[in-house]
């Protein structure tokens, strides 16, 4: 008889040689009362991540189930966040790619026992660290809250991206199952799928640190979308596009957050363009001024040389 599995966890991979033991280890070390199943997808790496994939599934058949891309399905424009979303058997998807790890035992047992207690909740995440693969050092956390909490939408909405670890994310499928098409257009997955869990149910952050979120990682999606100022650029026009078409599906009811979302974006791509006196025309005065904006972030743009080279300049020019 088959067992019935609770959780599915979503492993993508690309080049991962160096890190996807950990990866797998993270996942078998999960101490749970239910069963789970590990989906690795492997884009057609061109270093030896699948054959270290396949030395675990020869050990662990019955929970280890990969997927073997013999051409890469990422540089051929294939979404990628919905491979193992369609043969996913569990009632949750907990997500972690094939260069970050997971640390604590307990973690899918923890998110689980929240999500089974609490119907309405659509996502429960947590903070995790970041270690620079470059610098082979531990340099912070990814923590978007200093207690237990709940998220709103808007606030998912304007947290961006990186608001949640991607490793920290453990979510209803059913709900996931209805995600609009459009919403994986801008060619990443973990930020449209938040927004759309939570449009549609509560989401809930323990602030426990259970994973490590590697940065500096050569070939990491940031690595190839935007090592440069092109690519960026065409990277935030996407994501402009997606949040139009988020507010156009929801009836604009996130309206003022996603408008005031979409300036920041453009702030923060014109500040990495070293474009600070277009940044700081008169007409983003009330943002960038905005405490919530100071809060999320500006002290650490403040904080480059260069910044308040330039900022001091253009303020004396005015």
């Amino acid at each position: 008889m088959e067992k019935e599995i609770l959780v599915s966890i979503d492993c993508l991979t690309y080049n991962h040689e160096n890190y996807i033991a950990e990866t797998i280890e993270g996942f078998l070390m999960q101490k749970t009362n239910f069963e789970f199943e590990i989906l690795i997808h492997d884009d057609a790496s061109t270093d030896q991540t699948a054959d270290v994939i396949r030395d675990y599934e020869k050990k662990f058949p019955e929970i280890i189930k990969p997927i073997y891309q013999t051409e890469n399905q990422f540089s051929q424009g294939i979404k990628m966040q919905q491979v193992n979303q369609r043969r996913a058997k569990g009632k949750y998807i907990a997500i972690c790619e094939g260069d970050d790890y997971w640390t604590d035992p307990y973690k899918l047992q923890k998110q689980v026992e929240y999500l089974e207690a609490n119907p309405k909740c659509s996502l429960c995440v947590h903070s995790a660290f970041k270690f620079s693969e470059t610098r082979q050092v531990t340099v912070g956390k990814v923590r978007p809250g200093r207690k237990n909490k709940m998220f709103s939408a808007e606030e998912v909405i304007e947290g961006g991206g990186e608001l949640f670890p991607t490793n920290a994310m453990v979510y209803r499928r059913v709900i996931a199952d209805t995600v609009p098409a459009f919403y994986f257009d801008a060619g990443v997955g973990d930020y449209p799928l938040a927004i759309h869990l939570a449009v549609h149910g509560k989401v809930y952050y323990m602030d426990e640190s259970m994973s490590v979120y590697r940065v500096d990682v050569k070939g990491a999606w940031s690595d190839r979308v935007l090592s440069d100022a092109v690519k960026a650029t065409r990277q935030n026009e996407k994501i402009a596009s997606l949040l139009d078409m988020i507010n156009d599906h929801t009836e604009y009811k996130y309206n003022d957050t996603i408008v005031r979302t979409k300036k920041k974006n453009h702030f923060y791509l014109l500040l990495r363009q070293h474009k600070f006196k277009e940044a700081f025309s008169k007409e983003n005065l009330k943002f960038y001024l905005h405490k919530e904006f100071i809060k999320r972030g500006l002290k650490k743009v403040f904080n480059t040389h260069i910044f308040r080279k330039e900022a001091v300049i253009h303020f004396t020019e005015k």
